[in-house]
C-alpha cells in the first residue's frame, strides 16, 4: 500500500506524506546515536528508499537489536527539503 500526495495550500506546496512497506536493508547510526539513516526496499516497486529516523523508542529498537536487517517495515514518512523524515517506523508483525 503505497499513499504519496502533495498537498496545496495557498498555492504553496505541502510536505508530501508517503506510507510503505518494505525490507529493511541497511541501518547507518549516528556517531551520536541521536539519529540513523534506515534503507527499505519498497515491496510495491524495488526502489529503495533512505529515511532519517530521529524518535528515541525506533533508535532503542536499533541498538538493542528489536528491529534488524531483514525485518519486514511499515513506514510512514514525510519528505522535506529533499530528506525522508520518518514519521512511524515499525516491523510489520509488531515490535
Amino acid at each position: 500500500m503505497v499513499w504519496a500526495g502533495a498537498l496545496l495550500a495557498g498555492g504553496a506546496a505541502v510536505a508530501q506524506e508517503v506510507t510503505m512497506v518494505g525490507e529493511l536493508k541497511r541501518i547507518e547510526l549516528a556517531a551520536d546515536q541521536r539519529s540513523a539513516v534506515a534503507t527499505l526496499k519498497n515491496a510495491a516497486n524495488g526502489e529503495e528508499v533512505k529515511l532519517t529516523v530521529t524518535d528515541d523508542l525506533t533508535l532503542d529498537k536499533f541498538k538493542d537489536k528489536r528491529i534488524v536487517e531483514g525485518d519486514e517495515i511499515r513506514a510512514r514518512y514525510q519528505t522535506n527539503d529533499g530528506r525522508n523524515g520518518a514519521k512511524s517506523f515499525k516491523k510489520t508483525a509488531g515490535c
